[in-house]
């Protein structure tokens, strides 16, 4: 007799077919809010890229010294994110709890009157508390994942995130007209702000008023229109009257913790959310080691990219002015969510989200080797067609790694216990790519050391292929497809 094997290549060809077969709608009565969503939190880095150099110039923390405004930059922007990875497990598993609404709701508050008091600062240590409290309260990134995952299922996922790239777009491109021109007001519209004292004091204020409008509008859309995504423990405002009834009254507070435990007991082991051990599977230990290992090349990469181009030829780079590299940038992010949004859902149906991934992470190789070649070129001709052909090649295959991302929100929500515990995953998922995001700045720096005089111009290359060998290497526990994690009822 012969045993029944499981056969795993038929299986996914049956599971791609019946995907196909039937697809849920989006549930966009929903889902456009997630997309405000991403819109509204790149609108406030994008806003305030424009602005910020010239805004530490004139608070004076630098004495006139201009070779410390870099260092201050990214003092600034590591007192948001340094915060925020420091607390996104916390908001994660706290969403699971209580719900995602109140956690977005918080956050969407946060950024609204962070944003006023950044504006209204006139000192750098001004400037740090703000960008710390909103690091601090802003839980919306990881959360807004776990949303999406919650009103999606394995079917319409690939779709979901096909058109999260535009409402980044839109903010790239309002963004920085808006921090540009609503920047010093005063200076550059005389006839309508000249005669304001108030934006001649604060000349920043009325920039940062956009991604706080814009914030605050958000938060009255979210609360009468958007639905909790997921089946709370208990009621927040039960629970906050539980938390207060203990510190009045220990008798009632014993009785109403026995009603709110007898309570919990008869909800069924998918509304349960897990302890954060219990959390901590292989599954997820392996998504958490991808996404993070992808995240330090991905960010690595974007701050190597314009360091390389405004780094002198004889130096190992391009000679590229401000302006050039601008338009490479806009160009290029332009046509990444054009392509993500066109046909990474297509790609997913015929390939699935493994063959995406590791293509993905196959495209780092060459684009490594791509920049001594650039140079080469550069040196050997100048900025000619095929310099910028060369150029072009790169982008085209950094578009096809930034394909990597939504597909690690797939293998996150197929490893996660249960539902009631994708918050927490998704929590757990974030911290880690939140500390690459902290560490991967600091391997631009690789860059610089390499092209100094008696250094091997190639160290820097290297260590970047040591990267993208490491992502490769931690992807390959991976499962061929998500939906073999899937174990929930």
């Amino acid at each position: 007799m012969i045993p029944h094997r499981y056969n795993e290549e038929t299986s996914l060809l049956l599971q791609q077919e019946q995907l196909i077969a039937a697809k849920t709608p989006l549930p966009w009565d929903q889902f456009w809010i997630i997309l405000v969503l991403h819109f509204s939190q790149t609108l406030v880095f994008k806003t305030l890229a424009p602005f910020i150099p010239q805004l530490i110039k004139d608070i004076g923390v630098t004495n006139g010294d201009e070779q410390q405004v870099g260092y201050f930059v990214s003092f600034l922007d590591l007192s948001y994110y340094v915060p925020q990875t420091l607390v996104v497990l916390y908001w994660s598993r706290l969403s699971d709890r209580i719900g995602r609404k109140p956690v977005i709701l918080t956050a969407s508050f946060a950024i609204a009157t962070t944003m006023i008091s950044f504006g209204l600062s006139r000192t750098f240590r001004g400037l740090l508390v703000s960008r710390v409290i909103c690091g601090a309260f802003n839980g919306e990134s990881g959360v807004i994942k776990s949303m999406m995952m919650d009103i999606t299922d394995a079917t319409n996922l690939p779709k979901a995130y096909g058109y999260v790239p535009l409402p980044s777009m839109l903010a790239a491109i309002i963004g920085p007209l808006a921090g540009g021109s609503l920047s010093q007001p005063a200076d550059r519209f005389p006839g309508i702000f000249g005669h304001s004292e108030f934006l001649k004091t604060y000349p920043y204020l009325l920039a940062c008023a956009v991604p706080a409008l814009c914030s605050a509008i958000l938060w009255l859309v979210m609360y009468f229109r958007l639905k909790e995504s997921v089946s709370t423990k208990a009621p927040f405002l039960e629970m906050m009257k539980q938390w207060l009834s203990q510190r009045s009254y220990t008798k009632q507070s014993v009785l109403s913790r026995d009603t709110l435990i007898g309570s919990l007991e008869a909800n069924t082991e998918e509304a349960s959310s897990k302890s954060l051990s219990a959390i901590l599977t292989p599954k997820v230990l392996t998504v958490a080691a991808s996404s993070g290992t992808l995240t330090l090349f991905l960010v690595a990469i974007n701050k190597l990219v314009p360091l390389f181009y405004a780094t002198p030829i004889e130096f190992g780079g391009v000679s590229l002015d401000p302006p050039r590299i601008g338009v490479i940038f806009a160009t290029a992010g332009f046509a990444s969510g054009i392509f993500q949004f066109l046909f990474y859902a297509r790609l997913h149906d015929r390939l699935g989200a493994h063959v995406i991934y590791m293509t993905g992470l196959g495209s780092s190789i060459p684009i490594i080797l791509l920049f001594p070649v650039i140079n080469a070129l550069a040196r050997a001709h100048g900025m000619s067609f095929v310099t910028w052909l060369a150029i072009g090649v790169q982008h085209v295959l950094i578009i096809i790694l930034d394909m990597c991302a939504p597909c690690i929100a797939l293998f996150t929500r197929a490893a996660a216990p249960n539902r009631a515990s994708i918050g927490a995953t998704n929590g757990v998922v974030q911290l880690v790519s939140g500390a690459a995001r902290i560490i991967a700045p600091v391997c631009a720096a690789s860059f610089s050391y390499s092209m100094q005089e008696g250094r091997d111009a190639w160290l820097a290359y290297y260590f970047y292929m040591g990267l993208a060998f490491l992502a490769i290497g931690t992807s390959l526990a991976l499962p061929r497809d998500p939906s073999l994690w899937e174990e929930r009822d």
